[in-house]
């Protein structure tokens, strides 16, 4: 699907930027291959390890739609994964975080329109469903925008879909790099904000796999959430280190015990195929036919009034070991 293709991975110089571009060049032959950010540091680093004939480097912000404009030029595919995503962060400076997120994804929509996009895949996040926070409740609204772009193109062929799912092993800003430096600088327990929360796991590969899997999937206008497993914040601090004691901190502030993917309110729209669940949009659009069946034939069927996945009440936990095993 990628041969021959453009691609533009918005905020690619991230973690989940950098394996998508390991894993593009691995399996397929771009044109070319766009990385459009805002640290030119970040980028520089970056030109070190993926210096591959199809890559570009752009210097630019997803608030700046001429820029992106410039950037879209000729591409057909777009990933975006530029956010702002620390959650207490966004709790400290919120209108930072509704420019980057909010007005942020209309200036990808309407850039991609503009620039004849074929796809965008929107990534988005567990905290976009019943959101308590502003992060959460930014990406539910970019999420919206994205369903409703689909409404925007008229007789184009641009075609929006968004892609959410939990926290990612290893990724900046994820909690196992903190406890580990806590663990090397000889810390002799963990701080644990609720021996109860829960929180949806999933590895960067697997994140990948996900969203170029979603391409292909892909009719316009669904949320694509994949089945993915569960973990105790209690098991991951046993994991990195058996034994040690924890030391409780509380929530902070905007988090939530357990996460939700599917909410109950969406049960009527939720679809179940073999390893994901569809979200369907709650309006329509001029060349839908219906979403039972994706674009690579797989069926899917509705899930029951009321059915909610979040990540206590999934069937699919991961023990200590299991996490390690997957840690390392």
């Amino acid at each position: 699907m990628f041969n021959d293709k453009t691609i533009l991975i918005t905020g690619g110089t991230g973690s989940f930027g950098k394996e998508a571009i390991r894993t593009i060049l691995s399996r397929f032959t771009p044109r070319r291959l766009i990385v459009f950010s805002r640290d030119e540091f970040k980028q520089f680093e970056m030109q070190q390890t993926f210096n591959h004939p199809a890559m570009r480097y752009f210097i630019g912000d997803v608030r700046d739609q001429g820029r992106l404009m410039r950037a879209m030029q000729g591409v057909d595919f777009v990933i975006h994964a530029a956010a702002l995503k620390q959650v207490p962060a966004a709790e400290y400076n919120p209108t930072e975080c509704v420019k980057t997120n909010i007005h942020g994804a209309e200036s990808v929509i309407n850039a991609a329109i503009d620039c004849q996009v074929e796809k965008v895949i929107a990534l988005s996040t567990d905290k976009a469903a019943n959101p308590v926070n502003l992060y959460g409740a930014t990406k539910l609204v970019s999420d919206k925008l994205f369903v409703a772009g689909n409404s925007l193109v008229g007789m184009g062929k641009t075609r929006f879909s968004v892609v959410r799912y939990g926290n990612v092993v290893g990724s900046r800003g994820s909690v196992i790099p903190f406890f580990r430096k806590m663990i090397a600088e000889g810390a002799k327990e963990l701080p644990i904000t609720d021996p109860q929360m829960t929180r949806f796991w999933i590895t960067l590969p697997q994140g990948v796999e996900f969203v170029l899997n979603s391409f292909l999937r892909m009719h316009g206008g669904e949320i694509f959430v994949p089945k993915i497993p569960s973990m105790r914040i209690t098991d991951l601090a046993e994991a990195l280190h058996p034994g040690i004691p924890h030391k409780i901190v509380g929530i902070r502030p905007g988090e939530k015990l357990h996460e939700v993917m599917c909410p109950a309110d969406d049960s009527h729209l939720t679809l179940e195929f073999d390893d994901h669940f569809v979200i369907q949009p709650t309006i329509s659009f001029a060349e839908t036919t219906g979403y039972n069946v994706n674009r690579q034939g797989q069926a899917g069927k509705p899930v029951p009034l009321g059915f909610e996945y979040n990540s206590a009440n999934n069937p699919d936990f991961l023990n200590p070991d299991q996490l390690r095993a997957m840690i390392e």
